[in-house]
This record gives structure tokens, sequence and C-alpha cells, in this order.
């Protein structure tokens, strides 16, 4: 498995490629919206510069003062892209009322069609490769990063379209007019993206389908006579945490409860790999053992 970090280097490195591009572009055909683009591009290469910062903190093992990890630094790092996404809209979105009002001719339209496209090339390999990425390591960092690449992908299609538009018309004005739309829906994603990051802070339960896998596991125990209940999840970066209390018959050994209690940890570990499992054991007759049974039982 490869370190996350990996993939923001490639994701630093498309950047750089895409603001090359889309530099040269502007400045040979003087079009609003490819700039928009190149700068919507450059938030990327910082974001993912802050990315590569918090993955290294949050790989950073447990310690006294962070007994749990470090894994919730990624949020500082969406967060963060999530802001700079939203500035660099505003930013485009003032250059691009100035244009509607003082449109100007663009130049050298077929050249601008292929360095975009070429772009929209880049952004989308790349977030394809991000894609896969944040899934199989539950990154968080990742997939923002991966989202930011798609929505730049959508962009730069949006102005291949644009700038074909203003060559079939001769429409200057649709040029500026695009720029405005390209920002509209970049402040809805850093919005939508800043709204993902605060509820993960908030120490957001496993998706629904992970906790039924956990609960069949401790479901093929209850023909032993074993209750389960107080079950709770929360999801830290790459890290899950599961909690829950074990009721056996109070003649058990102290021995067999904690064998059993290995057993299941390891089982629910091997089906979610890097999560931390933490169980009480209680016995099932006694009525102060069911007083504590949480939110989900």
């Amino acid at each position: 498995m490869k370190d996350p970090r990996f993939y923001i280097v490639i994701s630093m490195v498309a950047a750089i490629a895409t603001i090359i591009l889309e530099l040269y572009g502007y400045f040979q055909t003087g079009s609003i919206a490819i700039l928009s683009d190149a700068l919507e591009t450059s938030v990327n290469l910082i974001a993912a510069a802050i990315g590569f910062w918090a993955l290294t903190f949050a790989l950073q093992p447990p310690d006294l003062e962070h007994p749990f990890g470090h894994s919730k630094a990624e949020y500082f790092a969406s967060g963060i892209e999530s802001i700079l996404i939203i500035i660099s809209a505003l930013i485009i979105l003032v250059e691009a009322v100035e244009k509607i009002f003082s449109p100007h001719h663009l130049e050298q339209m077929d050249l601008g069609i292929l360095l975009v496209g070429l772009s929209s090339i880049i952004y989308l390999s790349t977030a394809w490769l991000l894609f896969r990425a944040a899934k199989r390591l539950r990154s968080i960092t990742l997939k923002a990063d991966a989202l930011h690449l798609l929505s730049d992908a959508w962009v730069s299609l949006g102005v291949v379209v644009g700038i074909i538009l203003v060559k079939l018309t001769g429409w200057s004005v649709l040029d500026p007019v695009l720029g405005l739309l390209i920002a509209l829906q970049i402040i809805r994603t850093g919005i939508n993206l800043l709204k993902e990051t605060g509820s993960e802070l908030l120490d957001k339960a496993l998706p629904h389908e992970q906790q039924l896998e956990i609960k069949n596991i401790l479901f093929s125990y209850e023909d032993l006579g074993l209750k389960f209940h107080a079950f709770r999840t929360r999801i830290a970066g790459s890290r899950s945490f599961i909690y829950f209390h074990i009721l056996v018959p109070g003649e058990w050994t102290v021995q067999r409860g904690h064998d059993l209690c290995e057993e299941i940890e390891i089982k629910i570990r091997q089906t979610l790999p890097g999560s931390y499992v933490m169980t009480h054991l209680e016995p099932v007759e006694d009525p102060a053992s069911w007083d504590d049974e949480g939110i989900n039982h």
C-alpha cells in the first residue's frame, strides 16, 4: 500500500503542468476564462502542499498528548482547501464582472482550445487516480484534492466550450460570462467540501454499511448466549474507532471472557483494516449492566 503522500506529489506535479499550460494559453488568447482556470489550479497546488503537510502529521504514531493518533490533522488540510477554493472563486468573480462591462477580442483561440483541452485530460486522469487512492486509504485529504481536480476538469471543459462559442458567434462577452459561471460553480464546490469537513470534525459515525458488517460479526456470537450494546463508532481521518459492550454469562472466567473479546476484536480489524476496537465485558445477569446501553443498541 503506497504512502498517501505519493498521490499528493502526483497532484502537485499535475497542477504545475496545467498552470504552465493555462498561463501560456491566457497570454496567447487573453481569455479571462482561461485565467480563471489557471488561478483555480494555483489554489489547488497550494492546497496540495498543505495536504502533504497534513498527511505527514497525520501519519505520526500516537503519543502521550495524542493517544488516539494525529489523523484528524487531515481535516485542517481539507478545511483550508475549502476556504482557498472559495477565495479563488471570489477573485475570479470580480475579474469576470469587470470584463463583462469591457469585453475584449480573443486571440489564437484554436491554441487556447488545445491547451485547455490538454489541461482537462490531466485533471480527469489525476482526479480518477486520487479518488481510487482516497477510497482505499480512507483519506479525506486525498478525497478533497480529487474533488478539487474534478471541479477543475469540468471548469476546463466549460472553458473549451466557451471559447468555441466565442469563435463561432464572435460574441467576446461570452468569455467573461463563462468565467462568472465558473466562479459560482467553484464556490459551490468549496462550500460543499467545507460542510463535509465540519461534519467529519464532529466525530461522524462510520457509514451504515460498515456498521452492519461489524454488527453481523457480533450477531454471529448470540447463539452462545452473548449480548451486545452501547455500540458506538466514529471516524478520525483514515482511522475508525469502534466501541461496544459484550455481555456474557456471569459464571465465565475472566480468561474466557478476555479470549472472546480478543477474538471479536481481531475479526473486526480484519474486516475494517486500520480500525481501533475497544470492548467492555459485563455479566449479562446483572441489571446494572443494562443501565449504560447508550444511544445505539
